[in-house]
C-alpha cells in the first residue's frame, strides 16, 4: 500500500482546500476491517466529463495491490474540492514483456466525473453535490473511495430517502433512492424476463409504503403477480369485484368497445354519438323527476364525453326508434351491428364489471374512492388484477383508469399525489404509431408530460424498452436498468437516459438477478446496486410451476379437462 503524502502548505493567494473530518472507525464485516482509502493512480488526461489516470504500481513491501473494477467509486482531491467519479474502463494499452498483469504494465483507468464533495457554506460541513465546478488536472492523485466516502455520497442528509438494497461496491453501505425525485418525476424499471423486475418494484413500493401510511398507489397488474406482495396494505381488485361502469368511458373509449373497424365505422360512430347523448338526457330527466319539452338538439350543455350516467336500455331504445323510421332503401346495417354488440356485451359474463349492471346509479365518488384509496383506510395501495380481462377490452380499461387518475389529479389541483404503476407498459403504449389502443397511449403520454404538475407520477415496468413509446420513456427521470440482453434495448436506454455514467449501461448483459444500474435524479449519483430480498411473503408469485416439477407427476385428467372447457365456454378461465 502506498504511503499517503501530506498536501503542501497553501501559498499566499491560493484557495484553501477544505479539510475532511477524520473518518469514523471502520466497520468490520465478517471479522475483516474495511480498508482505508489508498492512492491508486494519477491523472494524465481530462476531457469534458471524463478523465484518464495511470495506475501506480509502487506499494509497500508485502502490501496487497488494490483491485480496481468497473463501477467503483473513486475520489480525486483538488485544492478546492474532492471530485468524485466512477470507473468506466480499465486497460493496459502497452503490456510489458513480462505479460499482462506484471508490475511493469502501463495500466489506465477511465473515470466518469459525476460530482464533488465540498464545503457547504450554509452549515460549514462537507457535503456531496452533483456536477463538477473544480476539474482535476494533470498529476492529481486518484484514491479508491472507502466506506465513509460511499456513505457520504450515497446517503443524502436532510432528504427523504428509502433504502432498497446495498451497493455492489460495498454490501455494508445501503443503497438509497431519493423519495421525492423518484416519485415526482416518473421512473422506469427495465430488464429481461427472470432478472427480478417484479421483486425490484416490490422492494421499492414496500419501502415507500412502510414510511408513508397515507400514500395513494395504483398497480395495473396484468399478470396477477402482486396480490400477496403487500399484505393487508393492499386493496385487491379483480374482475369479480371491479366496478367500472360503461358511462365512465369517454366517447372514444366507448366507441372502441362498441363499434367495428370496417367500412361502416364512421356511420356507427355518428349513430352512437346521437344515441348516447339522447340516453344521457333521458336519464337526467328521469333522475330529476322532470320531463321537460326540449327543442331538437337541445341537450342542456351535456357532452358525449362527460362522465354522467345513462342506461344502455335507453341507447337500445334510440336505435330501435331510428330503425323503425328508416325506409328499406336506407342502410340499416350500422344500427343492427351496434344493437347486436351492445346486447352481446351486456349478456357476456366476462364484461359484467363494465356492462353487466342491471341498475344505473351515480356512484362515481365511490368508484374513485376505492380505486385511488380516498380515504385509504390503512390500505394505501390498490392492486388491480387485469389478467382475466378480455384482451379486446383490456386497453379500454387501462385507458379509463389512467384518464380518471389524471382528471382526478387535475380537479384536485394537485392535492392528491398519486403513483400509477404500469406493468408490461410496452403492451399498451407501443412505440409504433398505429399499434395498440391510441387513447391508452394518449392517456399515459399526458400523465408523462403533465402529471408532475398535479402530483401524478408514473412507474413503468417493461422487458422491451425499445417497444415503448419514446415520448413516455424520455419523461422518466430515473432508470432502474436490470439485465438486458438485446442490443436494441440497450441502445434505447442509452439514448433516453441523461446522465454522466452511460458507460455503465454497457454492462447490462452481465448483471445478476436482483442487480441493477440506477441512473437519474432518483439517486444521489449513478450506482450499481443489489435489491434487498423481499422475503417469501412479499415475492410476486408465478402462477406456473416449473416444467421439471409439473411433468414429474400426473397433472391433469379427463374430468379436469372437461371442467376447463366448461369454464372456457361460460365465464373465461377460473380465478387461480
Amino acid at each position: 500500500m502506498s504511503v499517503a503524502v501530506p498536501p503542501p502548505a497553501p501559498q499566499a493567494g491560493s484557495p484553501v482546500r477544505p479539510t475532511e473530518p477524520e473518518a469514523p472507525p471502520f466497520i468490520e464485516r465478517r471479522g475483516v476491517p474495511a480498508a482505508p482509502p489508498c492512492r491508486i493512480a494519477h491523472i494524465v488526461s481530462v476531457s469534458g466529463s471524463q478523465a484518464i489516470a495511470v495506475l501506480e504500481r509502487d506499494k509497500m513491501p508485502g502490501a496487497e495491490e488494490p483491485r480496481v473494477e468497473i463501477g467503483q467509486l473513486v475520489k480525486i482531491p483538488t485544492p478546492s474540492a474532492t471530485v468524485v467519479g466512477l470507473v468506466s474502463a480499465v486497460s493496459a494499452p502497452s503490456p510489458a514483456m513480462g505479460g499482462i498483469g506484471s508490475s511493469e504494465d502501463l495500466g489506465l483507468i477511465e473515470i466518469n466525473l459525476a460530482g464533488e464533495v465540498a464545503l457547504d457554506p450554509k452549515n460549514g460541513r462537507l457535503s456531496f453535490r452533483r456536477g463538477v465546478t473544480h476539474l482535476p488536472t494533470l498529476g492529481d492523485g486518484v484514491l479508491l473511495a472507502d466506506r465513509h466516502d460511499l456513505t457520504r455520497v450515497y446517503t443524502q442528509p436532510n432528504v427523504a430517502t428509502i433504502e432498497v438494497g446495498t451497493l455492489y461496491q460495498d454490501p455494508d453501505v445501503p443503497a438509497r433512492f431519493l423519495t421525492d425525485d423518484l416519485l415526482a418525476k416518473h421512473f422506469i424499471v427495465v430488464g429481461t424476463t427472470g432478472c427480478g423486475k417484479s421483486c425490484a418494484l416490490t422492494a421499492i413500493l414496500q419501502r415507500v409504503l412502510t414510511q408513508h401510511d397515507h400514500a395513494h398507489v395504483v398497480v395495473l397488474d396484468v399478470h396477477n403477480e402482486y396480490p400477496t406482495a403487500f399484505g393487508d396494505k393492499a386493496e385487491l381488485i379483480d374482475p369479480t369485484n371491479l366496478h367500472l361502469p360503461f358511462w365512465l368511458l369517454n366517447f372514444q373509449e366507448l366507441a372502441a368497445a362498441l363499434t367495428s373497424g370496417d367500412a361502416d365505422h364512421d356511420a356507427e360512430i355518428e349513430i352512437l354519438s346521437d344515441a348516447v347523448l339522447t340516453a344521457k338526457r333521458r336519464y337526467s330527466d328521469a333522475s330529476s323527476s322532470r320531463q321537460l319539452a326540449r327543442r331538437p338538439g337541445d341537450l342542456s350543455g351535456m357532452t358525449v364525453d362527460a362522465p354522467t350516467p345513462f342506461r344502455l336500455s335507453d341507447v337500445l331504445a334510440v336505435l330501435d326508434e331510428q330503425l323503425g323510421k328508416l325506409e328499406r332503401t336506407q342502410k340499416t346495417l350500422p344500427y343492427r351491428r351496434l344493437k347486436s354488440r351492445i346486447e352481446t356485451l351486456a349478456s357476456d359474463q366476462r364484461y359484467s364489471f363494465m356492462f353487466g349492471s342491471l341498475t344505473v346509479q351515480d356512484t362515481m365518488t365511490d368508484i374513485l374512492g376505492r380505486l385511488f384509496r380516498v380515504p385509504n383506510d390503512g390500505r394505501p395501495i390498490t392492486v388491480i388484477d387485469l389478467s382475466t380481462v378480455p384482451p379486446e377490452i383490456l386497453d379500454v380499461v387501462i385507458s379509463v383508469i389512467a384518464r380518471l387518475a389524471f382528471d382526478l389529479a387535475v380537479w384536485s389541483k394537485g392535492g392528491l399525489p398519486m403513483l400509477l404503476v404500469c406493468e408490461e407498459a410496452h403492451r399498451y403504449a407501443p412505440a409504433s404509431v398505429g399499434q395498440g389502443f391510441e387513447p391508452t397511449r394518449q392517456a399515459l403520454s399526458r400523465i408523462a408530460k403533465e402529471g408532475r404538475k398535479y402530483g401524478l407520477s408514473l412507474a413503468l415496468v417493461t422487458q422491451r424498452p425499445s417497444e415503448l413509446d419514446t415520448t413516455i420513456l424520455s419523461q422518466c427521470s430515473t432508470a432502474v436498468a436490470m439485465r438486458l440482453s438485446t442490443e436494441r434495448d440497450q441502445q434505447v436506454m442509452r439514448a433516453n437516459t441523461h446522465d454522466g455514467a452511460l458507460d455503465l449501461l454497457d454492462f447490462l448483459p452481465l448483471l445478476g438477478d436482483r442487480e441493477a444500474i440506477v441512473l437519474g435524479q432518483g439517486v444521489a449519483m449513478p450506482m450499481r446496486i443489489r435489491f434487498s430480498d423481499v422475503g417469501d411473503q412479499g415475492v410476486p408469485r408465478n402462477l406456473n410451476r416449473a416444467f421439471s416439477d409439473s411433468w414429474s407427476r400426473p397433472n391433469l385428467d379427463r374430468a379436469g379437462l372437461e371442467a376447463i372447457v366448461a369454464r372456457w365456454r361460460h365465464a373465461g378461465r377460473e380465478r387461480p
